[in-house]
């Protein structure tokens, strides 16, 4: 496993940092920048390559910060990082079907980097959420940060992580990640309006 303090590394954590400067989580007071941060260690933990690493961490600058763009994470990154990022990045001012519809279709074809930086993407957005519909007095109020509401974000995330889940389990090494995306699945169905909790 590359270690996290590399200088590849350390200079992706530091960009990060500055980019997400001021920004917080959808509906929550926690810094942005954490999520970035947890795709890295998610990637880490998997055994990822120093680059993988360093795309999870930049894995939202150019869709959500203005002053980046994919030639600037190529020009300070590299052109493999900077791939890999333009890979997992949405396209700016589709609707959500659109967006969400296009993330995916790209599953099926996207590099094995961009496969496990989406799967540690998709993986933290789903515990945190969950999390977050556990802790909530109310699931209405967790739910109310999301435009498309409890039935298309569980429908999405159904969609998505099977795709992820048919790619993931044909390639050694990511059992745990495979794993790990089904049980935070199954934590947001708990929450399901009208269901019964089972898939």
């Amino acid at each position: 496993m590359v270690g996290l303090f590399s200088s590849g590394v350390e200079a992706a954590i530091r960009a990060s940092l500055l980019a997400h400067e001021g920004q917080t989580r959808k509906g929550d007071p926690i810094p942005y920048v954490s999520h970035p941060y947890h795709v890295a260690l998610l990637l880490a933990r998997s055994g990822a390559d120093d680059e993988t690493i360093q795309a999870g961490l930049l894995h939202d600058v150019v869709e959500d910060c203005e002053e980046w763009t994919s030639a600037r994470v190529e020009e300070e990154f590299g052109a493999e990082v900077a791939a890999v990022v333009a890979e997992v990045t949405e396209r700016k001012g589709e609707s959500w079907e659109t967006r969400k519809g296009e993330a995916l279709v790209a599953v099926e074809t996207m590099s094995l980097r961009a496969l496990v930086v989406k799967a540690a993407d998709k993986l933290h957005n789903m515990r945190s959420l969950g999390a977050r519909l556990d802790a909530a007095a109310s699931p209405e109020e967790a739910w109310s940060h999301f435009s498309r509401g409890p039935a298309q974000t569980i429908a999405h995330a159904r969609e998505l992580v099977a795709a992820l889940r048919r790619r993931l389990d044909a390639v050694d090494g990511f059992d745990a990640l495979s794993i790990d995306l089904d049980r935070a699945l199954e934590g947001l169905v708990r929450h399901e309006p009208g269901g019964s909790g089972l898939r």
